[in-house]
């Protein structure tokens, strides 16, 4: 299983910061997912709730910089439908490195991201609105861990697609999905994740 710092290592340092990217890097991660929207002046700032103004953001440019060549990132875009005057999903795309991958729960921005860049690694969440079928042309279907079942796993993977789970912070948890197949997880605790998974394997 690969481990995702869930907004960096977010256990540990204010989620969404450059500071919570260099500790999940420190810690191991296997990738580092951070939540992306566009603010008044059309900046794409690292952000899980929408833009306070007067409030500081990291903005995406620096954190594909403190990445680039050390870890992929993992862009999640939040509600993109709602910054389109700011072309958000071209933008997010023109940045991201080969490794690096698109995340969202609206399927159309995904759709749009794939026509721009043919290969890009998309990750469909799925359950609030669109079916494990729904994501069959993505790289990845993201699960909810309260909602993630056996047979979900077995269906997105029948369809060739990875799948990962957030967000998992309980070591008996991770077990449990690693044993069902599952292909990931977004984390706050990577270390605690490495340590885990590394123990289940030995």
């Amino acid at each position: 299983m690969i481990v995702i710092a869930h907004r960096g290592a977010s256990a540990e340092l204010p989620e969404n910061t450059l500071p919570a990217l260099e500790r999940a890097i420190e810690l191991g991660a296997d990738a580092i997912e951070i939540d992306v929207r566009a603010d008044r002046d059309g900046r794409l700032v690292l952000t899980h709730d929408p833009v306070v103004r007067g409030r500081s953001y990291a903005v995406l440019e620096e954190a594909v910089d403190v990445c680039r060549g050390r870890i992929p990132l993992m862009v999640e875009l939040k509600t993109p439908r709602r910054y389109r005057r700011y072309d958000v999903v071209a933008r997010t795309v023109r940045l991201l490195g080969d490794d690096d991958a698109l995340v969202c729960f609206q399927r159309a921005a995904l759709q749009e991201a794939r026509a721009l860049r043919r290969g890009l690694k998309t990750v469909q969440h799925v359950g609030l609105g669109v079916s494990i079928r729904g994501a069959r042309d993505a790289w990845a279907a993201g699960f909810a861990n309260g909602r993630v079942t056996a047979r979900g796993i077995a269906a997105a993977r029948a369809l060739g697609l990875e799948t990962l789970v957030y967000t998992v912070n309980e070591p008996a948890r991770m077990r449990e999905l690693a044993a069902l197949g599952a292909g990931g997880i977004f984390t706050d605790y990577p270390d605690l994740a490495r340590t885990t998974l590394a123990g289940r394997r030995g």
